[in-house]
Order: C-alpha cells, then structure tokens, then sequence
C-alpha cells in the first residue's frame, strides 16, 4: 500500500497523505513513503511541493503513531526516529514545501505542518502538540521549530495545554500564512504554488537553505546540551511516560500523579 500519493502539475508537485483509516497517523512506513516522495521530487526538479491531505478527512493527520513509540527507557524522539527524519528531509528539500491543511492537525503532525515553509489553511483547520497527554518530553530541536514559528508564550501554552489553536488564531499568531474558504483552498494553494514556481529555482533554494542554516544558529555548550538530555531522560525513563502511553493504548484517561 502506498502511504503517501504523487503528482506533479504543472512546474509543482503535491504529495498527499493516504492513511485514512488511520487518519494519517505518522507510522515510520508513512514517513518513509513521505521521504521516498520527496526525493522524487528534487529528481524531477520540483520547484514547489504541496504537502496535503485528502479533502474528505476530518483530520489532517492524527500525529506520530503512538502504537510504534517505545513503551519505556528510550527515548521516544531520538535523531533517528522516522517523525525527525520527516521533518528533516521537508527543511532540507531545495524548493518550497506548502502545507495545504484542511481539518485537524495533532502533535507530531504539527511539527511536520510548521516544518513546511508555508502553511495555506481553511476554517476547518486546528493545529495541537500534545506531548503533554502522552508524557512525552518533546525533543529540543522540536522546541525550537515551534519558538521560530510562535511566540515564547504561545508556544508554552500550546505545549503545556495541548489544546488546539484555532484557525483564525492560529492565522494571528503566525502558524497560518493564509486562511481562505474551504472551497476555494486547493485552487488557492496551487496557484500560490504556480506562482512561486515561476520564480528562479536557484534564487529560493539559496534563500531557503540560508533561512534553515540562520535559524538553527543557536549555540549550546555541551555541558548545557548534557542537561538538557538528563531532564528528558527522567522523563521517558520515568512513570508519567509508561502511564501516558499505556493510558492512550488502553483509551483511558491517564492518571498522572
């Protein structure tokens, strides 16, 4: 089964996430489709890609596969983790990669949703990071694509509460490039996307990689960078991570005391 659908139009190229039984939850075979989609892409010198989901779903997509975390004492968002490898290989494409977002977006999800370099939504889309529910500690690279999107304070409420931002105000706040009706979205991204693409491809791609390069220019000392990963470590080694998890597995409420 293919988890991810391709085409190209024009001088751009949509990817759509094709897990709806699931409502697109981030299963590694997703996000390797989503790689894999990718790189045909920068093959076929793709100068703009649209990353959506089918106009048919409630939900964008549900976020990392909570079936395919690790239980206890592993870290649950290490380097190698497919969701970072997802959002690494959308930061690093060589051409903008648009969000077209129509219905809900949950925790990794989102991270991938702001990862793009443009986010189109309609009234329909809300956008939520729950490692909170799950106690799950978000990784800090996560942190920080959230602090380059967001306000300090929106971000902390967003991660602390997990409620979802709303569309209009997640268009005041920055999340949402633009916020257009529900029928005109999809003509609305993809003449955004023929437009951008007829721009020079070498001009964007060097402005993008510059954009990428300055906004993880932020220096930590390893004795820092060390404390960091401690506090996390506690965390996913520790109770609250094994009875988020199972809560969620078990469709209960967690109780984290």
């Amino acid at each position: 089964m293919a988890y991810t659908l391709t085409e190209i139009i024009d001088n751009f190229g949509v990817i759509t996430l094709n897990r709806e039984d699931k409502r697109n939850a981030l299963s590694g075979a997703l996000i390797y489709d989503l790689i894999n989609s990718l790189e045909f892409m920068e093959r076929n010198k793709v100068r703009v890609v649209i990353l959506r989901a089918s106009s048919r779903v409630k939900c964008w997509s549900a976020g990392h596969d909570v079936a395919e975390l690790p239980t206890t004492n592993v870290d649950p968002l290490r380097y190698s983790d497919p969701l970072e490898l997802g959002i690494r290989a959308i930061r690093k494409y060589p051409a903008p990669v648009i969000a077209m977002i129509h219905g809900t977006v949950w925790g990794g999800a989102c991270d991938i949703a702001i990862n793009c370099d443009l986010i189109i939504g309609d009234p329909t889309c809300t956008f939520a990071i729950t490692p909170a529910k799950l106690g799950v500690p978000y990784n800090p690279s996560g942190i920080m694509h959230f602090l380059s999107r967001v306000p300090l304070n929106i971000a902390k409420e967003m991660f602390f509460t997990a409620l979802p931002i709303e569309a209009e105000r997640a268009e005041r706040v920055g999340i949402v490039n633009h916020l257009v009706p529900e029928a005109e979205l999809e003509k609305f991204t993809y003449d955004l996307a023929r437009h951008i693409g007829n721009h020079s491809s070498e001009s964007i791609a060097v402005m993008k990689e510059q954009a990428r390069i300055i906004g993880d220019s932020f220096p930590i000392n390893p004795e820092t960078w060390e404390y960091i990963q401690e506090l996390r470590r506690k965390v996913y080694q520790g109770k609250h991570y094994y009875e988020g998890i199972s809560a969620f597995m078990e469709k209960r409420k967690p109780n984290f005391e």
